[in-house]
C-alpha cells in the first residue's frame, strides 16, 4: 500500500513533535484498556516481571472486565517478528531481523507511542509502528515502511506480526467466508496456517523447503472480509485490516508454547522500490465477548473507519 496521507508517523513526517522514551516501554490507559508498549529490549520491572528480549509491541494488554495480561507473560502481541524475502535465513538472527536490530520509543502525546527502527542489520528496512490508544480503547497501528537498498532478490518484501495469546479455551479463531462464519483451526503449526482473501491471487516465490512454514502455508479458507478475533476467558481480540492492504491472517495452535497458540498477520510489498515509503494500518480491539453477532456489531464503526483509507 502506497503511503496514505489519512495516516502518518514519524517515519515519513519526522517534523511531527516527539520525545524519546528513558524507558525501554509506555504505558498507555483509556477507557479501561491498558496497553504497555515495549521495545525488543529485556524489562525486568513492577510493569513488566521478565519480559523477554526480542518481543516487541503490546506486552501487556489489560481491560477493565479482565486485568490478567492476554499475552504470554514475557512474550508480546502485534509483535513484529519477520522481514522476509523468499531466501532462506542465513541464522535465527537474519530469521528474527526485527527482534535483533534496535529500536527507538518515541512518546508522541499521553496516548502515542512508535516503536522506530532504523535500516536493519540484514535488508535494510527502515520502519515506524505507531500504537495509538483511540477513545474507546480500541489500538490503531500505523506501520510505515521504506527499503533503503535493493536488498529483496524476489522483488517482494514480507512482512510478519505476532500475537502470542495466554492460555484461551479454544486455539482457533473466527472470520467470514463465503459461507458466513468460519472457524479457522490449524492441526499443526505451519500447516493450513494462512487464510487469504476471496481474490488474492498474488503468488510469492520463496525457497523450498521454506522454513517459516507459517508464511507460506494456505489454508481452504478465504475471507471475504478482512477481519478476525479470536477469544480467550470470555475476553475478544479482535483484528481488523484495510482490504486495500490485502492482508494475510495467520494462525498457529502452538506459537507460544503448549497451549498458547499464536493469532497472526502478514503485510507483502509486491515490486517493492527502494526509498519508496509503504503504510499499513489495522485495528485491535478487545473486549467482552457474548457472541460473534455483538463482536461483529461492536467493531462496526472501526472496521469502516478502515474501509477506503
Amino acid at each position: 500500500m502506497l503511503l496514505a496521507l489519512a495516516f502518518l508517523t514519524t517515519l515519513s513526517h519526522p517534523e511531527i513533535p516527539f520525545t524519546r522514551s528513558e524507558k525501554p516501554y509506555a504505558v498507555l490507559e483509556r477507557n479501561g484498556v491498558q496497553a504497555v508498549i515495549v521495545t525488543n529490549e529485556a524489562v525486568n520491572d513492577n510493569v513488566l516481571p521478565n519480559h523477554r528480549a526480542g518481543y516487541s509491541g503490546v506486552a501487556k494488554l489489560t481491560h477493565r472486565s479482565r486485568a490478567e495480561n492476554l499475552f504470554v507473560p514475557g512474550y508480546a502481541g502485534l509483535n513484529f517478528e519477520h522481514i522476509l524475502d523468499g531466501t532462506i535465513p542465513v541464522d535465527r538472527k537474519a530469521q528474527f531481523e526485527p527482534r535483533n536490530h534496535p529500536m527507538e520509543l518515541r512518546l508522541i502525546g499521553k496516548h502515542i507511542a512508535e516503536l522506530c527502527q532504523s535500516p536493519t542489520f540484514l535488508h535494510a528496512l527502515a520502519s515506524c509502528q505507531r500504537y495509538e490508544l483511540l477513545p474507546d480503547g480500541v489500538i490503531q497501528l500505523t506501520i510505515e515502511a521504506v527499503a533503503r537498498q535493493a536488498s529483496f532478490p524476489n522483488n517482494y518484501i514480507n512482512l510478519f506480526w505476532a500475537s502470542y495469546i495466554h492460555q484461551p479455551e479454544s486455539l482457533d479463531i473466527h472470520f467470514k467466508t463465503g459461507s458466513g462464519w468460519t472457524r479457522g483451526v490449524t492441526p499443526a503449526h505451519g500447516a493450513l496456517s494462512t487464510h487469504i482473501a476471496n481474490g488474492d491471487t498474488r503468488q510469492f516465490p520463496h525457497d523450498t523447503p521454506y522454513p517459516l512454514t507459517l508464511v507460506h502455508s494456505l489454508s481452504n479458507h478465504k475471507f471475504t472480509e478482512p477481519w478476525y478475533f479470536g477469544i480467550s476467558h470470555n475476553m475478544a481480540f479482535v483484528q481488523m485490516f484495510r482490504a486495500a492492504d490485502q492482508p494475510r491472517l495467520t494462525q498457529s495452535p502452538s506459537g507460544g508454547g503448549t497451549g498458547n497458540p499464536a493469532w497472526d498477520f502478514q503485510f507483502s510489498i509486491s515490486s517493492y522500490e527502494p526509498n519508496k515509503i509503504y503504510q499499513f494500518v489495522m485495528r485491535a480491539a478487545y473486549l467482552p465477548y457474548r457472541s460473534h453477532e455483538q463482536v461483529e456489531k461492536a467493531t462496526r464503526k472501526h472496521r469502516a473507519a478502515l474501509i477506503g483509507r
